[in-house]
């Protein structure tokens, strides 16, 4: 029997939320700052997805360098015809140009799902939301990577390859992937929320590869080259491509590449800040 001459304690509260001070900010940032410390986690599922995507194939991933080889060597020996260019300059570029092209279609379109993807782990467990953007934007870096050999296969044939500059790709690399994991934060979001959305990012991406010197080179506008760096698909790309293929990225791309990213985690951080606690209800 309980002793009632013993003062009864009041049970502590298993969930105390202020509604006048939702804390939002910190929410967000607690959220992503977590997901990067648990890299491991994303990286893993990032491999499942790929292992289960090629499961029963011969070649798995390599398929994707396999036609990404095709294209180049088909569209090397056309475009180099119709620009009147040398096989050996144009055919290190158009390859460089269509394996970090690839990489950004791919996760500009699976950034569309990059949330909506996990809709019964995020029902279910209680994963940061950053987790499901990182396994996302690694998915695609992993697949990305079976086709970097190809560029090295490219350099040796053609006989060319890049000066010191070449480090200059690093601080690239960082630019990309931030832009990479910002913009999945964003789409995922916004297509959570209207679905719509998503066929009108394919629709744009289509525009973008032919407006972005992907297969045409920059100086071929001539006079009205200078207005590329409002194109921010060139500029990122630019960063990775330039070190290697065109002796370096004037100042103007880095400067131009830097804003974009800076304007790009800016918006997603205002997105995820005030519509993190809908997502789930969104999915």
């Amino acid at each position: 029997m309980l002793d009632e001459t013993l003062p009864r304690r009041a049970p502590a509260p298993i969930y105390v939320c202020d509604a006048a001070q939702p804390r939002r900010r910190e929410a967000a940032l607690e959220d992503i700052a977590t997901g990067l410390r648990r890299w491991r986690l994303p990286m893993a599922l990032a491999r499942l997805d790929i292992r289960n995507r090629y499961r029963g194939s011969v070649l798995g991933p390599f398929w994707l360098t396999l036609s990404t080889a095709v294209m180049v060597v088909g569209l090397g020996l056309l475009y180099s015809s119709l620009f009147k260019m040398e096989l050996s300059q144009y055919l290190p570029f158009i390859a460089v140009s269509l394996i970090i092209w690839n990489l950004i279609s791919q996760v500009v379109g699976d950034a569309c799902t990059s949330l909506t993807s996990a809709e019964g782990i995020i029902r279910q467990m209680p994963l940061p939301f950053s987790v499901h953007v990182l396994r996302s934007v690694f998915r695609n870096v992993l697949t990305a990577a079976h086709s970097l050999p190809l560029i090295l296969v490219v350099f040796l044939v053609c006989g060319t390859m890049p000066g010191p500059e070449v480090v200059l790709i690093l601080p690239g690399l960082v630019l990309v992937a931030v832009n990479a994991f910002f913009l999945s934060l964003f789409l995922g979001m916004v297509c959570a929320r209207f679905r719509d959305i998503a066929q009108i990012v394919a629709s744009v991406m289509q525009l973008a590869f032919f407006m972005s010197p992907v297969l045409w080179k920059p100086e071929l506008l001539e006079d009205r080259a200078k207005w590329l760096p409002l194109n921010p698909f060139y500029t990122v790309m630019e960063t990775v491509r330039g070190p290697l293929v065109e002796g370096g990225v004037s100042a103007i791309v880095w400067t131009s590449a830097i804003l974009y990213t800076l304007l790009t985690g800016a918006v997603a951080l205002a997105f995820f800040i005030r519509f993190r606690g809908r997502i789930a209800f969104w999915v």
